[in-house]
This record gives C-alpha cells, sequence and structure tokens, in this order.
C-alpha cells in the first residue's frame, strides 16, 4: 500500500521534533501541519492538541517523528526519537529523515499494531509529498470541470484527496497562531505571517468599523423606508419609477450599499467573495464617475456642450423633414398611393413642427440640465450612465412616435392580410364575404406606402435602441465586474484554485518518491463565470428570433422591459 505524507516546505530545514497534523484513512494520507521541536512536556502537547481539535473540529494528532541530521546522526536521538511513540500512540505511525545536506531523505511507516491480515514485505511505502503551506491555507479549491493536462513529471490526482487536504489545512488555522519563536512550553514551527503590526491596525480596522457600519445601514434602513412609501406607489411616480433606467440603476445601487454596509457576518468564502466584489464594484463606479465630474466642470465643457446641443438637435430634425419630403415623392422610383403618402408626411411633419417648438423653448434651461447631470456623476458612473440613456429617450421621443404609428399602422394592415382566408372560410352570407373581400382589396394596395414609412422609422429607432443597448451594456459591465476576483486571479493566482499538479523532486530505486504540489489558478473566463455579480438588468432580455418576429409583425419593441417580465 502506498502512502502519501504532504510535507509543508516552511518546514524542510527546521530542527528535528515531533510531526503535528491529520491522518485521512479513507485516502491513505498524512496531512502534516507543524513541527513540534525539543524540549516540551508530553501533557501540554496532549492539551494544545486538544484545544485545537475542539476549535478547529480536525483531528490533530502527532503522527510521528521527524529528524533533520545537520551533522553525522547520533544514536542516542534515534532510540530517543522511536521511544516517543509509546508517549504519543498513533496509528500508523511515520517516520521522515532528512540526511546532511538534504540530498537523501528516508520514509518509513511503523504499524505497532498487528495487521489483520498479513503484509508482504516492503508492502508500505511513502510517496513524500511537499506544498505550499501559505498558499493552501489562503487559496480557495474550485472542482476542476476536467482533469489537468498531463505534462512532464505531472500526475493528476484524485480531487477528494485534495479537497480533504485543502480543508484540513484551512480548518487547522488556529494551530498557526502560536508564534515560531514563541517561548513558551510548545514550540512549533510551521507557517505564518510575519507583519504582527499589520495585523494590529487591521484589527483596529475591523474595531472602528462596525460603529460606521451600523450608522450606515441605519441611513440606507431609512432610505429604502422613503422610497417604499406609499406617495411613490402613486401611478405617474410608480410609473416613471419602473420605467426609468436612472430609478433602476439607484435602486441597485442601493443594494449593493446594504450589502457592503450589512453588520451580518459572512458564512462562507462565496458570501466574502461577492462582498469584496460589490466592494470593488462601487469603488471603481465612483471613480470613474468623479473622474467624468472632474472632466465636465473643467474648461467650461458644460457650456459648451450646452451650446452644441441645440444645434445638433435642430439639425436632426432638418434631416428628418428631408427623409419625409423624400418618401412624400416618389422614394427609389416607388409607386405610392398619393393621398395616404401626402397624409402620412403632413402629420409626421407637424410632429417635427412641435418636437423644434419644445427643442427651443427648452434651450434656455439646458445648461442647467447638464450641469445636473453632471453632478449625479458622483454617485457613480453608471447612475450618470442610466441618466444619459434616459435623457436620450426624451431627446429621440418623436422618433419612437413616428415608430409606434408605423407599427400600429403596419399592424393593423398585416392583420387582415394574415386573417383573411380564413375569414373568407368562415364567412357565410353572400354581402360580408363581399364587404371583406373589398376592405382586404383597399387595405392590400395601401400596404406598400405604410410598410415603407414601417421600414424607415423602424431603422431609426433600432439605431436609438442600439445607442442605448450600448449604454446599459456598460452600465451591466461596471456592475457585475468581479474587479477583486480578477485582481486575486492576476496578483495571487494561487488564491483561486481549479486544481492541483505534481512535478517530480526525486525519483531513484530505494528512496522514496518526492514530488512537488503546485497550484493551478482559475482561468479569466472561470473567474468572470464564478464570481461575476448580479446585474440590474434594464435592457430587455431577448432571442434575435424574437426581435426579428417583433419587427415583421409589427410588435412594439420596449427597451425599458426588466429580465423578470413576461415577454410578448
Amino acid at each position: 500500500m502506498v502512502l502519501k505524507a504532504f510535507f509543508p516546505t516552511c518546514c524542510v530545514s527546521v530542527d528535528s521534533g515531533l510531526l503535528v497534523g491529520r491522518w485521512v484513512p479513507e485516502h491513505s494520507s498524512a496531512v502534516v501541519l507543524a513541527v513540534l521541536h525539543f524540549p516540551f512536556i508530553p501533557i501540554q502537547v496532549k492539551q494544545l492538541l486538544a484545544q485545537v481539535r475542539q476549535a478547529s473540529q480536525v483531528g490533530v494528532a502527532v503522527l510521528g517523528t521527524w529528524c533533520h541530521c545537520r551533522q553525522e546522526p547520533e544514536d542516542s536521538l534515534g532510540r530517543f526519537l522511536e521511544g516517543l511513540g509509546a508517549v504519543f500512540p498513533h496509528e500508523p505511525w511515520l517516520q521522515l529523515r532528512r540526511e546532511r545536506g538534504g540530498t537523501f531523505w528516508s520514509c518509513a511507516v511503523t504499524h505497532r499494531q498487528a495487521p489483520a491480515a498479513p503484509r508482504a514485505p516492503g508492502e508500505d511505502q511513502v510517496m513524500l509529498i511537499f506544498y505550499d503551506q501559505r498558499q493552501v491555507l489562503l487559496s480557495q479549491l474550485h472542482p476542476p470541470t476536467v482533469l489537468p493536462d498531463r505534462q512532464a513529471g505531472a500526475t493528476p490526482a484524485s480531487t477528494g484527496g485534495l479537497a480533504a487536504v485543502f480543508d484540513t489545512v484551512a480548518r487547522s488555522e488556529v494551530l498557526f497562531h502560536s508564534d515560531r519563536f514563541d517561548e513558551g512550553p510548545v514550540r512549533l514551527s510551521h507557517w505564518q505571517s510575519e507583519g504582527v503590526e499589520a495585523s494590529i491596525l487591521a484589527e483596529l480596522a475591523r474595531r472602528a468599523s462596525g460603529p460606521v457600519c451600523l450608522l450606515l445601514a441605519s441611513l440606507l434602513s431609512l432610505v429604502s423606508a422613503v422610497g417604499a412609501c406609499r406617495v411613490f406607489r402613486l401611478w405617474p411616480l410608480s410609473f416613471l419609477g419602473s420605467k426609468l433606467s436612472t430609478c433602476e440603476q439607484l435602486r441597485h445601487r442601493l443594494e449593493h450599499l446594504t450589502l457592503i454596509f450589512s453588520t451580518r457576518k459572512a458564512e462562507n468564502s462565496a458570501q466574502l467573495m461577492r462582498k469584496a466584489n460589490t466592494v470593488a464594484s462601487v469603488l471603481l463606479d465612483v471613480a470613474l464617475g468623479l473622474a467624468l465630474l472632474s472632466w465636465l466642470h473643467g474648461r467650461s465643457r458644460i457650456g459648451h456642450l450646452a451650446d452644441a446641443l441645440i444645434p445638433v438637435a435642430d439639425h436632426v430634425a432638418e434631416e428628418l423633414q428631408h427623409l419625409l419630403q423624400w418618401l412624400m415623392g416618389a422614394p427609389a422610383g416607388l409607386k405610392m398611393n398619393r393621398a395616404l403618402d401626402q397624409v402620412l408626411g403632413r402629420f409626421f411633419l407637424y410632429h417635427i413642427h412641435l418636437w423644434i417648438s419644445y427643442i427651443h423653448l427648452m434651450s434656455p434651461f439646458v445648461e442647467h440640465i447638464l450641469w445636473h447631470v453632471g453632478l449625479s456623476a458622483c454617485l457613480g458612473l453608471t447612475v450618470a450612465l442610466s441618466l444619459l440613456s434616459d435623457i436620450i429617450a426624451l431627446l429621440t421621443f418623436h422618433i419612437y412616435c413616428f415608430y409606434v404609428y408605423g407599427a400600429r399602422w403596419g399592424a393593423a394592415l398585416g392583420r387582415p392580410w394574415a386573417r383573411g382566408p380564413a375569414d373568407a372560410r368562415r364567412a357565410g352570407p353572400s354581402p360580408q364575404l363581399f364587404i371583406g373581400t373589398l376592405l382586404f382589396t383597399i387595405l392590400l394596395f395601401l400596404l406598400p406606402t405604410t410598410a415603407l414609412y414601417y421600414l424607415v422609422f423602424t431603422l431609426l429607432r433600432l439605431l436609438v435602441v442600439a445607442v442605448q443597448g450600448l449604454i446599459h451594456l456598460l452600465v451591466d459591465l461596471i456592475n457585475s465586474l468581479p474587479l477583486y476576483s480578477l485582481g486575486l486571479r492576476l496578483c495571487r493566482p494561487y488564491r483561486l484554485a481549479a486544481g492541483v499538479k505534481f512535478r517530480v523532486l526525486q525519483h531513484e530505486a530505494g528512496r522514496p518518491l518526492r514530488l512537488l504540489m503546485q497550484i493551478n489558478p482559475l482561468s479569466y473566463s472561470r473567474v468572470m463565470h464564478t464570481y461575476r455579480l448580479p446585474s440590474c438588468g434594464c435592457h430587455p432580455k431577448d432571442s434575435w428570433g424574437a426581435l426579428c418576429r417583433k419587427l415583421f409583425f409589427g410588435e412594439l419593441i420596449y427597451p425599458w422591459r426588466q429580465r423578470g417580465d413576461k415577454q410578448d
């Protein structure tokens, strides 16, 4: 039988002592956590292990002996180490030995109890696996979807055994709190952070963050209570609150702030990672918003934008007028219904005239509106972008009206086309059949004129929706970007472990096989998929097929539909 002994690399040069760790019988593995040095009192060692077992719920015990022969080995030391097995009985008893210079290692396993079945000579072999205790302690093992690639000297391992190793080291963190250079009765060697001053600062920050988070959580609860007031449920306010992207983003940001300043402790690493990603996302959003705010308020850029906005609106309205005059003639040589063409053209020209009058009426207030829009960037770039999307929807409202008129007329003319044969089959008396045929013929000849207007204004509407869609995609990217997880993957890739790989250090006849366990980090795509934050989803979730179906049958495209709403 092959026994696997996981040995920390931080202990390869420490003095001789006892191996403290956990035995995993189902995987025939021994996870060494620390080396206990001489001198010590056995009763104090047993008390320390009992405290660690109670705090971590891990069966920590003395697994065997560790002998580091810096000089020629002495027989007295070997006999003394062998005699410790009677003081700390463990089955099996592991003996690790490093010869002078660290070139040769020897591993032996002793069974003090009589085995149930006779063992063949040389049946028990030890495979020595070195692991970085710091990386394993700080990492989070994700079950790999595929086995690691077989590289030169790489050996795949079972996921269950690796999970037991990672879980043992992570849950035994209380054992690592003791100082390596402690002058107490029990002296251990293991990995530990040397940043004592940083730990003190972190503890002070943690104690100070409690009252601050409690105060901010109370303020956010008050804001949520005001937002849930019955006044905001009245028809105009409730309609605007459900349709405007700015209101959706503000509600989403309020949920983020409530999660950040919550005094409830994270129950697992997934909740802790989500909270850290949320904090990083909000900080990035606010930083980008402040950068935009400083850019807008520098060198009178808001005044320049206000001065350029009215001429741009006039130019767009002028181009629409030219487009309608082109449609009222003979567009591309098409034969149109003259009377219907003139009625539709004048109808749309009248709407453009009303819209130009409205824009010029609002021109004195444009600079003040833009100033407040820029001021909203201090809440975050996503709030400013959502407000920009709503302003675009307001400025292109006349295009939306044209699209709605064309879609309604196209649908009205399309329904008789689709239902004409069925109505003809169900028609009983001949007068009804005659009237239905006459109406169907009239609508059939009027269809090209209305279809052309519908096609032109649908393309204009799709252009506006595409611009708003790009803005919403950018907002969703900032809201859902797991920035903290991506930073961990870039700076400390071992924190997000997809699996491990083994590199052969020594493989000689008569010597134990020595391997080095290295952590394979998650790929960036898996990090994005695993830790992606939920977005507000203020854009429609329609497939390309559903979108084409709506365009063909003249159904309206609502850009404000939520993800969970029922689709038509």
